[in-house]
């Protein structure tokens, strides 16, 4: 395995492409914006399982996944990315479906900077002067949104905390990213399923009563588990930093989408709270941007 503490060529491309292709996952998100969302992540769970097996088929590379499922600990720990990917999928669903885009990239926007204050506090990486600078003014712009809004902003905040912690846990858990990420919707499989035979029985399912919810529903294991398995194998080979940073690819074309295509209005809180996020990851980039030419 790749030293944790060094940023590879393959791994950065690899969490550019998983970010860009999430990106574009409002537009997907806007055709299930009808359906509840506890319901779309039950498919997302659910559709992911194929495609993920086959992968590890492919591969054979099913020898490793069943080892974990053996270790209590490694299993323990797979429960706890499972239910913080699970929680975070719900929150970005609900966002989108209450067109709250323009929140779900604000969460996404201030993610990078707490994945460095992680990796500060739990990994040991050393933040610059710069870095800290950096860190101080997203706090800045979280405090404005607490200030002026009538409500705590739980929806970019909800989506901080559990993207942030599940990146973290991600890189500490001892197996390969493929077998990993079908160790997690292996878990939440069962009650996903329970739930979607919940809704069939209760006849408050959307899937099945038409043929093009059907399809997009199906669709949702595709969306789902290639850009978080391309982002799994990269994660490994980046630091949680880097990991961080790059992620601002994905807020910005989702803010594009929410201002540009969804026409969603932003209040004055969050007109002080973004350019204050960019220009943190601005310094942040280019401090990044120097550490890497020293190096």
């Amino acid at each position: 395995m790749a030293n944790q503490d060094q940023d590879t060529p393959r791994g950065l491309v690899l969490a550019i492409t998983a970010y860009g292709l999430w990106g574009f996952l409002p537009l997907y998100m806007k055709l299930v914006d009808h359906v509840p969302a506890a319901e779309v992540v039950a498919h997302r769970v659910i559709w992911s399982v194929p495609i993920a097996g086959a992968v590890l088929l492919v591969l054979r590379r099913t020898k490793e996944l069943r080892q974990a499922i053996k270790n209590p600990r490694m299993l323990a720990m797979a429960c706890v990315t499972a239910a913080l990917v699970s929680v975070n999928w719900g929150i970005y669903v609900y966002a989108i479906s209450i067109e709250r885009a323009a929140d779900a990239a604000l969460g996404y926007y201030i993610n990078p900077l707490f994945s460095m204050f992680l990796a500060a506090m739990l990994l040991g990486e050393r933040p610059t002067k710069m870095q800290m600078v950096s860190i101080l003014i997203a706090a800045a712009a979280v405090l404005v949104l607490f200030v002026a809004a009538p409500a705590p902003p739980w929806i970019p905040l909800g989506l901080t905390f559990s993207w942030g912690f599940y990146a973290y846990c991600k890189k500490s858990l001892p197996i390969g990213p493929n077998q990993g990420f079908l160790l997690e919707v292996l878990i939440l499989s069962a009650p996903a399923t329970a739930y979607l035979i919940y809704l069939a029985a209760s006849g408050e399912g959307v899937f099945l009563s038409n043929a093009r919810d059907t399809w997009v529903l199906l669709a949702a294991g595709i969306v789902t588990a290639i850009p978080l398995m391309i982002y799994a194998n990269g994660a490994k080979l980046i630091r949680l930093s880097t990991a961080g940073i790059l992620q601002y690819i994905a807020p910005s074309m989702i803010f594009i989408l929410a201002v540009f295509v969804f026409n969603e209005e932003l209040d004055q809180s969050r007109l002080i709270a973004f350019p204050m996020i960019w220009t943190a990851l601005v310094i942040y980039s280019v401090s990044m941007i120097r550490e890497m030419r020293r190096a």
